[in-house]
């Protein structure tokens, strides 16, 4: 049997944190479920991770660098801004799908422990998704598509919105969710704003 390497199981232990905040809560996120769930001794979880709290982190890293990575891609191609709000929205959706529980870890764990570094890490998410979008709302407006009346910060902040109600989707469907009606629903709340 060929040994896992360490970001095999670095991103193991990430999942299944993920999956126990979605499935059971944050407050039975603990190194005992945590190696019961992965078929790993409590030892050899902070063989990878030092703390509970390295996990946390390398977890919100993940976001900074795959979502808002991906974000700042459509944000910053060319191109059309009502494709590139839709591809927006739905690359959201996409990923927090993908990715059950992060809404809960992000905004549970940083407010719960009052943790400065996680408060810090999460703003700057925040603020990241609110430029990305702000800038094809922007781009839309000036291109004279978009409605020059609309106040972009409210609108990001609208945005901002659909990650805790697609959250709540979520847990009240036990996780069967159909993205792209999500999606398409979300876009055209948007586009009845935006149009002029």
């Amino acid at each position: 049997m060929t040994r896992k390497t360490t970001d095999i199981r670095q991103e193991e232990i990430k999942q299944a944190v993920l999956d126990i905040i979605y499935t059971d809560g944050l407050k039975n996120l603990s190194t005992h479920n945590l190696a019961k769930r992965i078929g790993m001794s409590e030892g050899s979880i902070f063989r990878h991770f030092p703390t509970k709290q390295d996990i946390i982190l390398s977890i919100i890293n993940d976001v900074q660098n795959d979502f808002i990575g991906q974000l700042r891609n459509v944000s910053n191609t060319e191109g059309d801004p009502e494709t590139r709000l839709k591809n927006f929205i739905c690359a959201t959706i996409e990923y927090l799908t993908a990715n059950k529980g992060i809404t809960m870890l992000l905004f549970s764990e940083a407010s719960h422990n009052n943790d400065a570094a996680l408060k810090s890490q999460l703003q700057k998410i925040f603020n990241s998704q609110k430029e990305l979008v702000s800038k094809i709302i922007l781009d839309g407006i000036n291109a004279g598509t978009w409605d020059n009346q609309i106040p972009v910060d409210n609108l990001a902040m609208l945005y901002m919105g659909i990650p805790v109600s697609l959250n709540i989707e979520l847990i009240l469907s036990g996780g069967e969710f159909h993205t792209d009606n999500y999606c398409t629903r979300m876009m055209q709340l948007m586009l009845k704003i935006l149009k002029k």
